[in-house]
């Protein structure tokens, strides 16, 4: 019901996995206008860009397939929020007014700081940077030597599935090969990727890239053709930039219903968030509850009441290797990982049905049905909120 005719403007900036959810869930009240901020006209599925650089399978899904009536999409990017102003500035000069936001800008690659990295090495975390690896790719023969630099999910799936079109892969892991993983879990993708020709390099560090090589830390140098980097990733700086307090890597610092300390009016979902100071993994598994809970959030502040705080529980992650094999790990609420896993073609099977389920079961869903999206809670939040000495202001 709309309360003597107002109407409650809500920007949210960002439209990957939680910022489309949230933008839907939004829509459970009739007098809410929802704008949906995006730098590109097409949502992007990040969990499948290694595919889309091996030619595998594709990326991108229309918005007009995703988003609920009503939700209005702005392709622009946003370069400050005015929270004094309640507006939003755009980097067109537009300006889009606001009684809320909702912060959901994503995360990126991480900015290496190893000589050479910057100029030399390619990565896959945005939609840009993966048609520049693709096209590169391309101009390659397929026996150049390709070096993947990072030995977690993403390099793991990015090694694998260009190994399985035949490509030649050394895969440099820094301190181990999938740390995530349980102990099984590791030695199954070993065995799958020595199997598929790639070279993996356990505790090796990259010191230097070159235009045709990198150089390890122990003085070695290989040969690479292309070198991809998957090590680390960051956030854009959009929460600095407006003078909002952020944790060390610049995620927005939150309390636990996923509010800024420093504006009530600006709620944070997905990698951007950093609750308490305690982000939760980086990932498209947290990305729609958070997106979930940050809609509520504001929904709750709209309707005069306490917003709920995080409830989140983790069941564990899904490893593409190639298009005929995977791994599914189990782990417990809190993300820690447990000896069970499914490998092989079930676990391919189990991580195609659930890259289809985050888009048609969660994002669709919730644009016919807004509110209906349900998640495994129960996991704990462990240790005290960050103290104010451990918080990175923004300048």
């Amino acid at each position: 019901m709309t309360e003597h005719n107002t109407r409650h403007k809500v920007v949210v900036i960002g439209g990957g996995y939680a910022g489309t959810l949230a933008a839907n869930r939004l829509r459970q009240r009739d007098d809410v206008d929802v704008t949906l901020v995006n730098p590109r006209p097409e949502f992007v599925e990040r969990i499948r860009l290694h595919q889309f650089v091996a030619r595998t399978g594709e990326a991108t899904v229309d918005y007009g397939t995703l988003l609920g009536e009503g939700v209005r999409l702005v392709v622009d990017s946003a370069t400050r929020i005015d929270g004094a102003a309640r507006a939003v500035r755009l980097a067109s000069g537009r300006t889009l007014d606001y009684d809320h936001v909702i912060y959901a800008v994503g995360s990126t690659g991480g900015t290496p700081s190893v000589p050479g990295a910057a100029e030399f090495a390619f990565d896959l975390a945005e939609l840009e940077s993966a048609r520049r690896l693709r096209a590169r790719l391309e101009e390659l023969p397929l026996d150049a030597p390709v070096t993947v630099v990072g030995g977690g999910l993403t390099g793991v799936e990015t090694a694998a599935e260009l190994a399985e079109r035949g490509r030649r892969v050394t895969l440099v892991c820094g301190r181990s090969l999938a740390p995530y993983l349980s102990a099984g879990g590791r030695r199954y993708v070993a065995r799958w990727l020595a199997r598929h020709g790639v070279a993996v390099l356990g505790n090796a560090a990259v010191s230097e890239v070159r235009p045709d090589a990198v150089v390890l830390a122990d003085g070695g140098v290989r040969a690479s053709a292309l070198t991809i980097w998957t090590a680390g990733f960051g956030v854009p700086g959009l929460a600095a930039a407006s003078g909002l307090r952020t944790d060390a890597l610049g995620r927005l610092l939150t309390d636990e219903t996923l509010t800024s300390l420093d504006d009530d009016r600006i709620v944070a979902a997905g990698d951007s968030a950093a609750p308490s100071g305690r982000p939760l993994r980086m990932s498209g598994y947290a990305a729609g509850p958070l997106g979930a809970q940050a809609a509520d959030t504001v929904l709750s502040r709209i309707a005069g009441t306490e917003p709920a705080t995080i409830d989140v529980a983790f069941t564990g992650a899904c490893v593409s290797l190639g298009r005929r094999a995977g791994i599914r790990q189990l782990a417990r609420k809190d993300d820690t990982a447990v000896n069970v896993f499914v490998g092989g073609r079930l676990g391919a099977v189990i991580k195609e049905v659930t890259c289809r389920f985050v888009v048609a079961k969660r994002i669709r869903r919730e644009a016919r049905e807004p509110g209906s999206m349900g998640w495994p809670k129960g996991g704990p939040r462990p240790g005290e909120p960050a103290s104010a000495a451990r918080v990175v202001t923004s300048p």
